[in-house]
């Protein structure tokens, strides 16, 4: 099946439809350097860059659209205007791009199309000529005529994917194909797995890494980790994204007193403070380790920083210092690559080994688990 990805991103969405037989022939967009980036992934796929709400863009997407003969439709619009992670501004006018979305599904009337967005998406308002209106009953309005709607919030840790990520998730079916029966089925979002994918399942065999510590000299970092370059070498070995992440001594030390599933906040003695020395005032759910038996919680755009939402590597009991208290391995953030493995992507997706590490932090905070993308799409691959 034909496919084309709108707000496409650098492809996180589109990892696994190629070897479940759906061909991305067209993509779009706004974004140069992620556009640049997808084009290197994606070599085969016709990148057109520039605002989707232009109309000499989406002119141009339809018209390719229509020639390509693309049958299924992405379209993940930014969710920065709705996300809780973001300010929520009302009436934020990236919201508003899901209305050139339907027009270029109205135009090129596809077979199918998907799109998801935040958890928010459905409850969110944008103005359209001077009237508020909820962005669902937009789309009903817009599309209901011509497409059956199958809309549900889906959790992507019921689908094998071992993150807990809250999608909103649009699947629309084009009635008139489906009732002249030039295409046999509905779609509709799958049935959930029985067995959650924690953790420990997926990064629980990888070695533990030290974190550096960026506020010391180098000497200092080797008297609190002695094996800091061993392990990092051996870390390097898995893959070149698997870098152990820098903090600051304060940070670092609050975690190796700090065990799995407990935020430093609770520590009796160890707990987060500033370089001042003095206390800082937080949530328990920041400075916080994760849990092995559990699903990762939601990967942000922010998930290199200790002081964020559930940040922390789960870490092991390795011991005790001099005065009897208790340590932890793996003082840090998540590394790059354990990221992408929580992430559901591919081990082998072809990422340039130029691509910058915080760039690609960013745009994988932002993403659907391709996982979640590959269930959803195999309840179409013998269409």
């Amino acid at each position: 099946m034909k496919v084309v990805s709108l707000f496409a991103n650098i492809g996180v969405a589109e990892a696994y439809l190629k070897e479940i037989g759906f061909e991305v022939l067209l993509a779009n967009e706004i974004n140069k350097k992620r556009a640049d980036l997808y084009s290197r992934i994606y070599p085969d796929t016709n990148m057109i860059k520039g605002d989707f709400s232009d109309g000499a863009v989406l002119d141009l997407l339809v018209k390719e659209a229509i020639r390509l003969g693309i049958e299924l439709v992405i379209a993940t619009p930014p969710c920065q205007g709705m996300s809780t992670a973001g300010q929520q501004k009302a009436y934020d006018e990236r919201n508003n791009l899901i209305v050139p979305t339907l027009d270029f599904i109205k135009k090129v009337m596809p077979k199918y199309a998907l799109i998801e967005n935040v958890p928010m998406f459905l409850k969110t308002k944008i103005k359209v000529n001077d009237k508020s209106i909820l962005i669902p009953d937009l789309i009903e309005k817009e599309l209901s005529d011509l497409f059956y709607i199958e809309s549900e919030l889906v959790d992507a840790q019921h689908y094998s994917v071992p993150q807990v990520r809250e999608r909103s998730i649009l699947l629309l079916t084009n009635k008139e194909l489906f009732e002249n029966k030039t295409i046999s089925r509905k779609w509709v979002i799958p049935l959930k797995h029985k067995t959650l994918v924690t953790m420990k399942d997926v990064i629980g065999d990888m070695p533990p890494i030290d974190p550096y510590i960026k506020d010391v000299t180098e000497e200092e970092v080797l008297e609190i980790f002695p094996s800091f370059f061993i392990k990092k070498k051996k870390a390097l070995s898995i893959s070149r994204w698997n870098n152990p992440p820098h903090h600051v001594k304060r940070q670092v030390i609050a975690m190796m007193h700090t065990p799995a599933g407990k935020s430093a906040f609770e520590n009796e003695k160890y707990k987060p403070f500033k370089k001042n020395g003095e206390l800082i005032k937080g949530f328990l759910n920041t400075y916080k380790r994760q849990n092995w038996d559990r699903p990762a919680y939601t990967i942000t755009m922010d998930n290199v920083k200790i002081s964020s939402q559930n940040n922390v590597h789960p870490g092991r009991a390795i011991g005790e210092n001099e005065s009897g208290e208790a340590l932890y391995s793996d003082p840090r953030a998540l590394t790059l690559f354990e990221l992408m493995l929580l992430m559901s992507l591919p081990k082998g997706w072809p990422i340039p080994d130029d691509t910058s590490e915080a760039f690609l932090r960013r745009v994988i905070g932002e993403g659907i688990p391709p996982l979640l993308v590959k269930h959803i799409f195999e309840n179409l691959n013998d269409e």
